[in-house]
């Protein structure tokens, strides 16, 4: 009753925010045009940079004549690969910044043309001539592994290493993940019942909207400054330094609006570039910014998996054994390629209970362009394996499907894979998931409906699980400052790539605080000498970490209100309330002192003043995680498992193997939504990536390791119109140690996704489909196999 009587006085509802719809704090200036993103700085003087990429997979260099080049009016620098500058890589450190005696991926940089206009350095880049002696490529994980292939990083053993990489001398093996948990001979014969599997799925890429693109400018005192749409500014100022050794102090890395990311603009290379551009001709500003072409093939793309699943379980469907082998397609360069197959092997089974576990995941060099984190950071990858093989399973038993899954799903009280011990708040509800889905695609009506001779509508499913396999020791914070008339300004490292993950802070901000989130003024833009570090945006970790920062700052923030207040109304701290942009008694509401009087400091009557400014500060840093046991993979990778049940529905026509998406489906055990209309955006815009990719986004190589499709012409996700309806639901077992108990949903509308869609194809087709992308023309290919 008192609240309300206050609340009155400001009129309008001001808690209760969390969970609700609204508006996000980026989207006016997105919606008007006005958000400015990289590639829009127009500063004058301003260079611009182009590159010469490799015309093959893989191959020598014989000779680099740059003489035309140079001739061209407006070049200001030229540069070529040399064995003087830095390898780079955030595991192991096996990248030349440009191409040093061979290729080792098509569209890999070879020389870099510095010029006044972008058409002047794109003319030079053209009078480039470089000559080229082909080598055998190695077009797959399989074909890299054989004795007979050449190995493409001979140095492997003498690379530097940054992380906890463990590669294998004398091979084209960059890391081993061993996973290895109970005893695999009691699994075997506690098994009545054995299914085993081979799958495949190519690289294929991230496809953001915005193109990679960064400036950089080295000052005359040495400052160096970068503006980058990266993902990880924080990252990039840190490896710049370790790379060229560089005092950290000194780089100042800026990130606007970032257009798209989806994992593809964490790794660090375009900014390397653009740094060696600037240095080049003397610290002037250099701006680099990929064409489409340069984006899809030349920066890092989405790993290849090759696995093998090997099931055993009871004649009652009880699993009790998981034998794996997954080979992740690296690329030429180990990069962070090393940290997705890491984490398929942590989550090597899917959301199951199994207590018998052997798997290696490896992270295998090819002639691919390099791997890099892909939205679900190789979970989706090794689900379609693993989820492919329970659908196997569940038709050797003849047992449905869900019934399969849930029977045998992880629970608190089970430990995962790498023998962390779950409960209600780590891991949630599986069963739940399960259940709601059911209700939701009207499972109990049957898979397959009849629609005439030619078409049949089936339905697909598949489970997920997924925890974020980062740093140990990765960490966030929050700042926030107040302005006289009592509003907040919010700054985070956190970076605003779509995700909302901004706006939400703004709501726990409002939330705690009490106020109106028109009251909380939100800073996009990263500068790394000004803003509290944010590890990476990645990973489904920004509102988790951010959010357990910006409460600590909200509490700090809160401690200094009340110290003010108790000496002005003299009184202790504890009987203060702060809310409804007041500072009062609890128990005596009307006394008290509006916000405003007190947030930059108290004046008494007679002049005196006390306090100032109140600037709250806030920190996380991840609890309790821990490297993994080489051997035996034992380890807490990290703080929890969100776990979500999908389905696919489609319109299959049996006579020419086409199909209409027609219903795609999710339910997450998200925690509490914070906000709702955001939350379901990022699971439907995960589950649209997933079938994307799942139904046609691929890398195509010819025999050189040449990407024949990297264009978006012939390179092709999904168009509008051409989605499924999609449905998404919530189930809310709180995680107890996040913020409102929230966990993170970016990535997890995807993971079941291309599963799903292999599961509903296989039923439709009447062959198991094991292969990305489910074209028509690979169905075909299967069916005439099998006839």
């Amino acid at each position: 009753m008192v609240h309300t009587l206050v609340n009155e006085e400001i009129g309008g509802d001001l808690v209760n925010i969390i969970g609700k719809s609204v508006i996000r704090k980026d989207a006016f200036e997105k919606v008007t045009g006005r958000a400015k993103y990289t590639a829009d700085e127009l500063t004058v003087p301003l260079l611009h940079a182009k590159m010469v990429t490799s015309l093959y997979g893989h191959a020598k260099i014989v000779s680099i004549d740059v003489t035309k080049a140079n001739k061209v009016p407006g070049v200001r620098a030229i540069l070529l690969g040399s064995h003087d500058l830095p390898l780079t890589g955030e595991e192991i450190r096996d990248r030349p910044p440009l191409a040093v005696d061979k290729v080792r991926y098509y569209g890999e940089p070879v020389a870099l043309v510095v010029a006044d206009t972008p058409v002047i350095a794109k003319k030079a880049v053209d009078a480039i001539e470089v000559q080229y002696d082909l080598l055998p490529v190695v077009n797959s994980p399989t074909e890299a592994l054989k004795p007979e292939s050449p190995i493409l990083h001979e140095n492997l053993t003498s690379y530097k290493k940054i992380g906890t990489a463990y590669p294998v001398p004398h091979s084209n093996i960059s890391n081993v993940t061993k996973i290895r948990k109970g005893n695999m001979e009691k699994g075997w014969s506690m098994s009545d019942v054995v299914v085993e599997g081979s799958f495949h799925l190519p690289p294929s890429d991230h496809a953001a909207m915005e193109t990679r693109s960064a400036t950089a400018e080295i000052d005359p005192e040495g400052f160096i400054h970068i503006t980058t749409s990266s993902q990880a500014p924080f990252m990039v100022k840190r490896l710049l330094s370790t790379y060229f050794e560089l005092d950290m102090g000194k780089i100042l890395v800026e990130t606007p609006f970032v257009g798209g990311g989806y994992g593809g603009k964490a790794p660090i290379q375009w900014e390397v570039l653009a740094y060696l551009a600037s240095k080049a001709v003397g610290g002037r500003r250099v701006k680099i910014v990929y064409t489409r072409e340069e984006d899809l093939v030349t920066a890092p793309c989405k790993v290849g998996l090759e696995a093998k699943v090997k099931l055993g379980c009871t004649a009652h469907g009880k699993i009790h054994a998981a034998e794996i082998l997954y080979l992740f397609d690296g690329g030429a360069y180990s990069d962070k390629a090393i940290d997705v197959s890491r984490a398929g092997g942590v989550d090597c089974i899917g959301p199951y209970s199994i207590e018998n576990v052997w798997c290696d995941s490896l992270c295998v060099y090819t002639n691919h362009p390099y791997g890099s984190p892909f939205r679900g950071f190789g979970h989706s990858e090794v689900l379609f394996a693993f989820e492919r093989t329970m659908d196997m399973l569940a038709d050797k038993l003849g047992i449905d499907q869900l019934e399969l899954r849930r029977q045998n799903a992880i629970l608190p009280g089970h430990t995962t894979p790498t023998q962390v011990l779950l409960n209600k708040s780590n891991v949630g509800n599986l069963p739940a998931c399960i259940d709601r889905l059911k209700e939701m695609i009207h499972w109990n009506q049957g898979q397959i409906q009849v629609i005439d001779e030619r078409k049949i509508r089936v339905k697909g499913i598949a489970c997920s699980w997924k925890t974020s396999t980062i740093d140990p020791n990765a960490s966030s914070g929050v700042i926030l400052t107040f302005n006289p008339d009592a509003s907040v300004n919010l700054i985070s490292g956190v970076v605003e790539i779509g995700t909302a993950t901004k706006t939400v802070l703004a709501q726990m901000l409002a939330e705690r605080l009490k106020i109106g989130i028109d009251k909380v003024h939100v800073k996009m833009k990263i500068d790394t000498q000004s803003t509290p570090e944010h590890w990476k945006t990645v990973a489904s970790r920004g509102t988790f970490m951010a959010g357990r920062a910006l409460l600590e700052a909200a509490d700090d923030a809160i401690r200094q209100i009340k110290s003010i207040a108790a000496c002005v109304l003299r009184v202790s701290t504890e009987d203060l309330e702060v809310a409804y942009e007041r500072v009062f008694i609890k128990d005596d509401p009307k006394t008290g002192l509006p916000l405003k009087e007190v947030v930059y400091g108290y004046k008494f009557p007679n002049g005196n003043a006390i306090g100032g400014q109140i600037i709250g500060y806030g920190n996380y840093i991840l609890r309790r995680m821990t490297s993994l046991d080489p051997e035996t993979g034992a380890g807490q990778p990290g703080p929890e498992w969100t776990v979500a049940a999908h389905a696919v529905e489609v319109e299959y026509n049996k006579r020419d193997f086409t199909y209409k998406l027609i219903q795609a489906v999710t339910v997450v055990d998200i925690g509490t939504v914070l906000n709702h209309m955001t939350a379901r955006g990022q699971v439907m815009g995960a589950m649209s990536m997933g079938l994307a990719y799942a139904g046609r986004e691929a890398f195509i190589f010819d025999e050189w390791g040449r990407v024949i499709n990297p264009q978006l012409r012939t390179y092709r996700p999904i168009h509008y119109g051409e989605n499924p309806h999609y449905e998404v639901d919530f189930v809310k077992t709180k995680q107890i140690d996040a913020a409102y108990g929230a966990r993170g949903v970016g990535e997890h509308g995807l993971l079941g996704m291309p599963a799903a869609l292999a599961n509903c194809l296989s039923i439709a087709a009447g062959v198991g489909l094991n292969q990305l992308p489910l074209t028509p023309e690979l169905i075909w290919r299967y069916k005439t196999a099998n006839d």
